[in-house]
Order: C-alpha cells, then sequence, then structure tokens
C-alpha cells in the first residue's frame, strides 16, 4: 500500500515537474520574477490609504501591534478574494512606515475561518491568461510583501487556513494556531486540477522535507493543528480555555490574540 502510494507521488511529481519546465511555464516565471516587491509597494504608496474605507480589513491597535483582522464583507468565511488583495497591500504599506507600530499580527474577525481559500469567482471570472496572470502576479505581490516585511508578523490561526489563507500563513514569520477541530491546512485546490499559485509550493519546501512538502502539495489532504505542529508547519498550539463568565468562542479568540500580540512584541529580526 504504502509502496504504492509513494509511486504514485513520483508520478504525479515528474508530471509536475514537466508542466513547470514547458516554455509556457519558463515564460510565465520569468514575467513573475521581473517585478519586484519594492516597485509595487511604491506604486501603492501614491495611493491614499483610509483605514475608515476599508471593507475587507479592519485594523486594531495593542500594546504598539497592530492587529489586522480579515473580515471580508457580505460573507460568511474569508476568502482571499480581488477586494482584500487590493486593500492588503497599501494598508500594509502604511503600517510599515508608522513608527508606532513594532509589529504585526494577523487573524480573522471571523469564527472559524483564517482564510479558506482563493476566490472562486474571482479565478471563474478572468477570461484568458493574461487576467489569471495577473491575479497569480497580485497574490505573489501580497505574500512577498508579508515575508520581506521589516517588522515581525505573527499569523493567529483559528478555523480553515487552506489555499490562499495557507499561503499567507507560510508568508508569515511565526504561525499560532488553536487546537480546535475546525483548524486545518492544506491546499484542497490540488483537487480541482489548481496548483497553489502565490508562492506557497516554494515556501513549503523551505520549512519541510521534501517527501512532506510533496505529500502536502500533490494530495490536498487537510492538517489538523497538532499535525502541523509536529511537521514544523506552526510554531506553537494555543489550547482552547474552558467556559466562564464570557462565550467560549470569544474568549479563545481573545487569548489566541493576547498570544500572538506578546509574541510579535518580542521577535527580533537580526
Amino acid at each position: 500500500m504504502a509502496s504504492a502510494i509513494f509511486t504514485s507521488l513520483i508520478c504525479r511529481q515528474q508530471r509536475l515537474l514537466t508542466l513547470t519546465r514547458s516554455p509556457v511555464a519558463t515564460q510565465l516565471y520569468t514575467r513573475l520574477a521581473s517585478t519586484s516587491v519594492q516597485q509595487q509597494q511604491q506604486q501603492s504608496q501614491n495611493k491614499p490609504t483610509d483605514l475608515q474605507q476599508l471593507k475587507n480589513l479592519k485594523v486594531e491597535y495593542q500594546d504598539g501591534i497592530a492587529v489586522v483582522l480579515f473580515n471580508q464583507e457580505n460573507s460568511k468565511v474569508n476568502t482571499l478574494s480581488r477586494g482584500m488583495m487590493d486593500e492588503f497591500v497599501p494598508l500594509f504599506n502604511h503600517l510599515q512606515n508608522d513608527d508606532k507600530v513594532k509589529g504585526i499580527v494577523v487573524m480573522s474577525a471571523k469564527p472559524g475561518s483564517f482564510i479558506a481559500g482563493a476566490d472562486i469567482n474571482m479565478l471563474e471570472s478572468a477570461k484568458n491568461r493574461d487576467e489569471l496572470y495577473k491575479i497569480s502576479r497580485h497574490g505573489q505581490d501580497v505574500m512577498n510583501q508579508i515575508e520581506q516585511s521589516k517588522k515581525p508578523i505573527v499569523a493567529a490561526i483559528f478555523g480553515s487556513c487552506l489555499g490562499g489563507g495557507f499561503e499567507v500563513a507560510l508568508a508569515c514569520h511565526y504561525r499560532i494556531a488553536m487546537n480546535d477541530k475546525r483548524t486545518g491546512f492544506g491546499v484542497p485546490e490540488v483537487k480541482l486540477g489548481l496548483l497553489p499559485g502565490a508562492g506557497g509550493t516554494q515556501r513549503l519546501v523551505q520549512k519541510l522535507s521534501l517527501p512532506d512538502a510533496l505529500d502536502v502539495i500533490l494530495t490536498g489532504k487537510e492538517i489538523k493543528a497538532k499535525k502541523a505542529k509536529s511537521m514544523g508547519l506552526v510554531d506553537a498550539i494555543v489550547e482552547p480555555i474552558g467556559p466562564g463568565l464570557h462565550p467560549v468562542e470569544e474568549k479563545n479568540i481573545n487569548y489566541l490574540r493576547s498570544v500572538a500580540v506578546q509574541k510579535a512584541k518580542y521577535i527580533h529580526f537580526l
């Protein structure tokens, strides 16, 4: 059984390598690499950032840490939509330039959903390859901006962290997950014939052994919090708090937030 699974993974890996080495893929990669994060930041700095007009993101401040809350409008869950990404870049430029902000925490304002994946409607609306390229390029700019931040960024994860959401978490400098049955990590889009397009596959290989990374990338399996911690995908686990004076879910979210804020305060870059 194990031998059959391994053989299947190797075959799928070979097909993946064939695709990634094709002339079209090579051309696409060259075009993606030609636009730097610095250019994207310079362009977005010309756009005013009115925090009161954000529709998909909310910012709160605690002990010198900016807490960015994913809160997609008109949706029960968060997805990595065009609207969210359009707000993300100028907001993070604003926070990077704010001397009062010493670190950043990203988390969800929606219980049970960090980011459930990319917005499928956004992908389906693309009419041609160039539009798909722009979506992928925009996603990579967002992830690169997170990864290359001069201030520490901590992901506080409670709920589904899948697809594009997983890529956001992987780009952060530290990941804390609530040990809840709804918290799961993975790239289920591969089951639809799609590959993560915002740099998640490269970051997985950096954090895991090659066999483990391929297993995550090629199978689309969902990994629960404790398993993610043992694999090295998550840096710390927060156990849920029992019942008390306040609703349990509210208490757990606030607890996760406080742990993430404390961590962001004490991460120092060399």
